[in-house]
């Protein structure tokens, strides 16, 4: 699915499940997942590592297509400033990642200065 999300898309989300402690992550990747449960840990095939999810309330409905629920991920890939903070993303980061200090429930995680550019990444100041 998209890595743009919209919050109309996150209906019956009920709680943010996070299996490490975000505050020391400037980003995490989120994506909207097809699942067939409302809770518990989803499944998780990608490379990097699951960092955290969401469960969804017990009147969430199922997709009318697949059958299966939309659930968010979040999660990190090996490439990701937390594992290489000199790599790809020193500044800048995927489009698909959010400050997990945003995320909640129901609602899509957003970019700030901090996702995008890192705790530590400064830019000099002219002339220096």
């Amino acid at each position: 699915m998209s890595s743009m999300l919209q919050d109309s898309q996150l209906t019956g989300e009920e709680e943010v499940v996070w299996l490490e402690e975000p505050d020391h992550l400037d980003y995490v990747r989120q994506a909207l997942d097809k699942v067939s449960t409302r809770r518990g840990k989803p499944r998780y095939s990608r490379d990097g590592r699951l960092v955290g999810y969401t469960t969804l309330a017990a009147d969430a409905e199922r997709d009318p297509d697949s059958g299966l629920f939309a659930r968010r991920t979040f999660f990190l890939l090996p490439h990701d400033r937390d594992s290489d903070p000199t790599g790809d993303y020193q500044v800048g980061a995927p489009g698909e990642a959010v400050d997990p200090s945003t995320i909640e429930p129901g609602k899509v995680g957003a970019k700030t200065p901090r996702s995008q550019k890192g705790r530590t990444a400064q830019i000099a100041p002219a002339g220096s």
